[in-house]
């Protein structure tokens, strides 16, 4: 069973520097304060309006990551100007996610398979310069099986359904992502995960073995106003740990029943 990575979203950082201007408190030191709290890599979201994080961000972040040896993961929306940007930052993978300027935060997954047409040129490009593309989708069979079409090496899955399902139809949700994570090791996709996932739900979703890694932000950002951002990040860490290793536990012993 691979590791489970946790890479941290800091976008909402830049939207508390952002609401009163200024440079505090600057998403570079909450990057900083996340690795050295066990974050495996960074991820930020650079929109096309710039409501949170900034092209200054983002050109620091890449510089500051690549100095330590640690992976930028650049989430951004399928347009000529941020391929433009990906391609001069060259970060270690990219992110392709839905946008829309109306709405809070990502409403849902990439609807890659409508896309196909534009998305295949744009993944292509980014992987001829060396990025890792991903595709944040719906827990769907059918996505996953475009995102393969398009030649994206990895999927990450929208759990925004699952954090957000009353729990009646929790577990519902979850056998969807279950499923989904399955399919997409089957056919060759590297799976990850994530969109509102916090200290109660994830470690459901963290005992997944076909999932290799989790971003998680907005909770985590919100969570170090009251216990500080490299405590809630390293609590983060434990439950995901103490989830998978009961997942590889489990597994082991039905190995040896069989």
């Amino acid at each position: 069973m691979r590791p489970l990575r946790l890479g941290i979203n800091i976008d909402h950082v830049a939207t508390l520097r952002n609401a009163r201007g200024g440079a505090h408190p600057d998403p570079l030191r909450a990057a900083k304060i996340a690795l050295t709290a066990g974050a495996d890599g960074i991820t930020a979201h650079l929109r096309e309006d710039r409501r949170h994080i900034v092209d200054n961000d983002i050109f620091r972040l890449a510089a500051m990551l690549v100095a330590r040896g640690n992976p930028l993961n650049f989430e951004m929306a399928a347009t000529d100007e941020m391929r433009r940007i990906a391609l001069k930052i060259r970060p270690h993978a990219a992110c392709i996610v839905p946008e829309r300027r109306e709405e809070r935060t990502t409403e849902g997954g990439l609807d890659v398979a409508g896309q196909r047409g534009s998305l295949a040129p744009f993944v292509r490009a980014l992987t001829k310069a060396g990025i890792r593309v991903s595709l944040f989708i719906a827990p769907d069979v059918r996505q996953l099986d475009a995102a393969k079409a398009v030649g994206a090496p990895v999927v990450e899955l929208h759990t925004g359904a699952y954090a957000e399902a009353p729990r009646g139809a929790r577990a519902r949700e979850l056998n969807r992502i279950v499923r989904a994570a399955r399919h997409a090791e089957k056919i060759g996709l590297e799976c990850h995960a994530g969109h509102g996932l916090d200290f109660a739900n994830v470690c459901a979703i963290a005992a997944i073995p076909n999932i290799v890694e989790l971003n998680i932000g907005h909770f985590l950002v919100g969570e170090a106003v009251f216990a500080g951002l490299e405590s809630s990040i390293r609590r983060m860490r434990v439950l995901m740990t103490k989830a998978r290793n009961r997942t590889r536990v489990a597994t082991g012993r039905k190995r040896k029943t069989r």
